[in-house]
C-alpha cells in the first residue's frame, strides 16, 4: 500500500472516529457545546416545555442539582420538548429561570433515548453514553442525586 493511500485512509479513519464525539450543537445562549465538555460524564437530561406545569415546578430543583454536579462529576442538560431554537429557546429558558445548559439539538439519537409523550421526562446517561434510567414525572434534586449515587455504585 502506498504511503499516500495510508495517509488518506488514516485521515478518513480519524474523521470517522471524530464523528463519534461530534459536538452537541449550541445551547440556549447560542454558544457551541463541545463534546469534550460532556463526554465521559454522568448526564441528567431533562425534557421540558413552557406549557408543562410540573416542568416549571422542577426547574429550580434541576438548577440546584446542576450546581451540585459541578463538584460531583455530573452535568444537567435541558432539552425543549417543542424543539424551540435560537431566540425562542433563549426567551423560554430565561422566562422559566433555567440556569443549566439547554441543548438546541436533541441528543436522543446520540444516546438512543426513547421518545416520551409524557412530560417532564428525565434520562440518566452513564459516562460511556449508555442510558441507565428513564424517570417520568416531576423530579427533585434529592431524588435525582440518590438515583445517580445508586447507579454509580452499581457501576463499580
Amino acid at each position: 500500500m502506498g504511503v499516500r493511500l495510508r495517509i488518506v485512509m488514516g485521515l478518513m479513519a480519524g474523521l470517522i472516529l471524530a464523528g463519534c464525539s461530534a459536538d452537541y450543537g449550541t445551547d440556549q445562549h447560542g454558544q457551541k457545546v463541545p463534546a469534550a465538555s460532556l463526554d465521559g460524564q454522568w448526564l441528567v437530561i431533562n425534557y421540558w416545555a413552557e406549557w408543562c406545569a410540573p416542568c416549571r415546578k422542577e426547574i429550580p430543583e434541576l438548577n440546584h442539582l446542576a450546581e451540585e454536579g459541578k463538584s460531583k462529576g455530573f452535568r444537567v442538560l435541558g432539552v425543549n420538548f417543542d424543539g424551540l431554537r435560537d431566540a425562542d429557546l433563549a426567551k423560554a429558558s430565561q422566562a422559566l429561570g433555567v440556569q443549566y445548559t439547554v441543548l438546541a439539538d436533541d441528543p436522543a439519537p446520540r444516546y438512543s433515548l426513547p421518545r416520551s409523550e409524557a412530560l417532564p421526562v428525565t434520562y440518566i446517561v452513564d459516562p460511556e453514553g449508555k442510558l441507565r434510567e428513564q424517570l417520568l414525572g416531576e423530579q427533585t434534586a434529592t431524588g435525582l442525586q440518590a438515583r445517580l449515587s445508586a447507579l454509580r455504585e452499581e457501576k463499580q
